[in-house]
């Protein structure tokens, strides 16, 4: 599992490239850096709250390994003695309503079976959905996914649907993007394959978002869209508490608990039997929030 010490250096460098591009698109806001350590290993927490556009963010790193427990074993539906993982996972959320929650992870996951596999994605959760923000959103995805397997974004593209999504509310998360795990090295793809596409992805993320921030982050907005951004965060709360394999995953495995909860939102609200606005934002919203649109080719 020596490769992993290799792989853990390139992601921790790419959580400081990120910072810094998230920092200077938020002009005003500042990463404060937590490092954390425990028995398993430990990692970095880099948590922006109160920015001038950003309200509250994380981009996280961490390197961990240990035993294999049971419960571990059951999540994965794998046999080993000992695991180590890597990765860096960091979501973002907004104080302007019109700037969208955005979240990213990619991980490397290796047992001492010989068992080993990448994992992640990127994933929009707009408060108010611009069909033509979503489509410029997956063109750049897909233009990634292509440069390694043409099969990487229809494929990944399906995954994040059928992941993001709440049953109980019959609704997606947001808009999607691309979600994968257990990408394993093999014929079709090489292990440095793999890795440059998981870098490729953590390194457009922050570019990504800072597009949307100089977009929407100065632009004024209504108590009405306010309250309506605190309801898609109840959402938003909702799913990463009930659905999250990350959010599972770390608490199981004994992970710093400030950094796995730093996903969540400073505030959210919930109100019973919500019915939007006949035709408003809201409701527009509310319409574009299911699988399989082929935002590609989507047309109003």
């Amino acid at each position: 599992m020596k490769k992993i010490d290799k792989i853990a250096a390139t992601y921790s460098e790419l959580q400081k490239k990120m910072c810094q591009i998230l920092e200077s698109a938020d002009d005003g806001g500042k990463f404060n850096s937590i490092p954390w350590k425990k028995e398993i290993g430990g990692g970095e927490s880099q948590l922006m709250e109160d920015g001038k556009i950003i309200e509250k963010g994380a981009v996280n790193f961490s390197f961990v390994r240990g035993k294999f427990s049971p419960g571990m074993e059951q999540l994965l539906g794998e046999k080993a003695g000992e695991y180590a993982a890597t990765g860096i996972s960091s979501i973002l959320h907004p104080q302007n309503p019109g700037v969208p929650v955005i979240h990213m992870n990619v991980r490397y996951f290796a047992l001492d079976n010989g068992v080993s596999w990448f994992g992640g994605g990127i994933d929009l959760t707009p408060h108010i959905i611009h069909p033509e923000d979503a489509v410029s959103f997956h063109r750049t995805l897909k233009e990634i996914c292509d440069r390694y397997d043409h099969k990487f974004y229809p494929d990944f593209k399906k995954w994040a649907d059928d992941y993001f999504f709440l049953p109980h509310r019959n609704e997606t998360r947001g808009i999607g993007g691309i979600f994968f795990d257990r990408l394993k090295p093999g014929e079709q793809n090489s292990f440095e394959s793999l890795l440059n596409f998981t870098i490729d992805l953590a390194n457009v993320y922050p570019e990504i978002y800072a597009g949307f921030m100089r977009k929407y982050g100065s632009k004024p907005f209504s108590e009405r869209e306010k309250k309506w951004q605190n309801l898609r965060r109840g959402r938003y709360v909702e799913f990463n508490l009930i659905y999250d394999r990350g959010t599972r995953f770390g608490l199981e495995s004994g992970g710093n608990a400030e950094s796995i909860l730093a996903s969540l939102p400073a505030d959210a609200s919930w109100k019973t039997n919500y019915i939007p606005p006949k035709d408003g934002f809201e409701e527009n919203t509310l319409h574009l929030l299911r699988k399989n649109i082929d935002w590609i080719n989507f047309t109003a």
